[in-house]
């Protein structure tokens, strides 16, 4: 009977042995499986045959040990090594890789399954997927590009489809405005040949409809459908564009029912010349009018910048005449100014030319007094003036105004916000000073708005935000890569493709994000390699075989004892 047992439990040895065997050459196999945790077999001794269970011991005896022979041994289960492998940066942007607890989570065919290896890739519809197709998961962001938590969806990062544009909301500014310069006092003036009513024979005046305007009291100076182009107008020697009006058009004021009027035309000329409508300091008004002796008046603003040019030839009719109104230059705007250009973008990414003047007001025993003239020829329905305003420095040439001013453009019919605001900032810069100099200078330094960018590149941070990159500069949260925790990630199911799925034993899972929660940090253009020591599984192999073998002799030993039995028995 004993030998028999003894077969028996050197057959559970044996058993037990070749399991580990398989255990062990998995794990060998798997050494550079990407995320790879090993495993290893846990054994326990089967039930034994009790010959004694033993004896307390009394007044009379001592007590005796319980007598009992094992059976051999069984294989207990697996345990899952979830330590972390080494971390090898490969360079890639779409590689990922878990330092600590926690999983990727991917869906495929409206099933979840969780994974260390992160050799992610993107599909032709720019979703982040696993080398099996599964999706990663996370959390996506709002038209503000802010991260939405909460429910989980496909990652998407659109490279080379994705554009953004940025509208520019601040403007800042550097230079020396030269406080030893020419206080600025009279603006330039134009004036036009004087002109008549054909119906009145009276001076033309605002009121009088081109149709009926004429210079020499017989012959009107334009007909109904009459197209006026401006072009060659100049303001401090910068060109102001070409510009139409047509008589008897869409520029009516509505008071006029059978034309346009000489007002409607002066107010074309005011918008095109971006006059700021305020006064000199000779006292003058600025503007476009009509005088008396019906004649087209032009008074600019003060500053040699300001100085107006518009010449008899500048204004040209496609009727007879085809100069339609005589132009003398009378004054030129005088006094210290400098002007700067710089490029704007509206909500569109559309760019936008911006001028801003400075002029020297006045100086007193507390500083001096510039103003600012703001204009633009992609204003879209207020004519080029954008505004104006005062900027005060000290007597040691530093700023003394606290607020920057803020100017509106204008931007209907363009499909982008409308108005656009832009704050001229002057007082940011400490090197923005009124000292005196040679001459004035100064610049837009940096401005916050950008044209239309494309996705270029991404990388993932440490919490899993994806931070995307655009052509134009701008750096924008695309999205969150989320992480699946457990309360017991040993007790996970092993579901092929190196992946896991949900187990009895390992709880729900709980997806946060990286570096919260409890879960580990995310680390971009890398790959957890495989935790499987060589060494060790080595040295477990060595000693699953001799155990193998030792139990194999069990067998051997208790076959020639009973061949001896039967020996004896013949």
């Amino acid at each position: 009977m004993s030998l028999t047992t003894a077969l028996f439990t050197g057959l559970t040895g044996m058993d037990v042995s070749s399991k580990s065997l398989d255990v062990i050459g998995n794990n060998i196999t798997n050494a550079n499986t990407t995320g790879f945790k090993s495993s290893r077999a846990l054994f326990e001794s089967q039930l034994s045959t009790n010959l004694n269970l033993g004896t307390a011991p009394n007044a009379e005896s001592g007590g005796t040990n319980p007598s009992q022979i094992g059976l051999g041994v069984q294989f207990a289960g697996t345990q899952r090594n979830m330590q972390n492998g080494a971390i090898q940066p490969t360079g890639i942007a779409t590689d990922l890789a878990l330092e600590g607890p926690g999983f990727f989570v991917l869906r495929q065919n409206q099933q979840t399954s969780y994974t260390r290896n992160g050799s992610f890739d993107l599909d032709q519809n720019r979703n982040l997927t696993s080398n099996s197709g599964g999706r990663v998961q996370g959390y996506g962001v709002d038209q503000n590009f802010n991260i939405v938590p909460g429910a989980v969806d496909d990652i998407q990062i659109p490279l080379g489809s994705m554009t953004l544009a940025q509208a520019t909301r601040n403007v800042e500014f550097s230079g020396n405005l030269n406080a030893s310069g020419s206080i600025a006092n009279e603006g330039s003036q134009i004036t036009s040949s004087a002109m008549t009513d054909l119906g009145s024979a009276a001076p033309a005046t605002t009121g009088t409809l081109l149709a009926d305007l004429s210079r020499d009291g017989v012959n009107p100076l334009f007909a109904t459908g009459n197209v006026v182009t401006v072009n060659g107008a100049e303001k401090g020697g910068k060109g102001l564009g070409e510009h139409t009006f047509e008589v008897g058009g869409t520029n009516t004021t509505g008071s006029d029912a059978n034309g346009t009027s000489l007002g409607d035309f002066t107010s074309f000329l005011n918008n095109l010349l971006g006059i700021s409508g305020g006064t000199t300091n000779a006292g003058d008004a600025t503007g476009v009018s009509v005088n008396g002796s019906g004649q087209i008046v032009v008074e600019g603003d003060h500053g040699s910048e300001n100085d107006l040019t518009l010449r008899t030839t500048d204004i040209v009719s496609n009727g007879s005449p085809s100069q339609p109104f005589l132009m003398t230059d009378q004054r030129a705007a005088d006094g210290e100014s400098v002007r700067t250009s710089f490029e704007a973008y509206d909500s569109l990414g559309t760019p936008l030319s911006i001028d801003v003047t400075m002029v020297l007001e006045s100086r007193s025993s507390t500083g001096t007094s510039w103003s600012y003239y703001a204009e633009s020829g992609d204003n879209e329905t207020a004519g080029r003036f954008l505004g104006s305003g005062n900027v005060e420095f000290n007597t040691f040439g530093e700023l003394s105004t606290e607020t920057p001013p803020t100017i509106g453009i204008s931007r209907a019919g363009t499909g982008a916000v409308d108005p656009m605001a832009v704050t001229l900032d002057f007082t940011s810069q400490s090197n923005f000073t009124s000292l005196s100099s040679q001459s004035s200078e100064f610049n837009a330094v940096s401005q916050d708005g950008t044209p239309v960018g494309v996705l270029d590149s991404f990388n993932v941070e440490q919490t899993g935000v994806i931070t995307g990159s655009f052509t134009n500069g701008l750096t924008r949260s695309l999205g969150q890569v989320a992480v699946a925790t457990f309360a017991n990630a040993e007790g996970l199911v092993d579901g092929g493709g190196n992946t896991f799925q949900a187990g009895a034993n390992s709880g729900l899972a709980v997806n946060v994000a990286p570096l919260s929660s409890g879960a580990g940090r995310m680390i971009s253009g890398a790959l957890e390699q495989s935790n499987v020591d060589l060494s060790k599984e080595f040295v477990d192999l060595i000693t699953t075989s001799t155990g193998y073998s030792a139990s194999s002799r069990v067998i051997t030993t208790s076959d020639q004892l009973i061949q001896q039995l039967l020996a004896m028995a013949r």
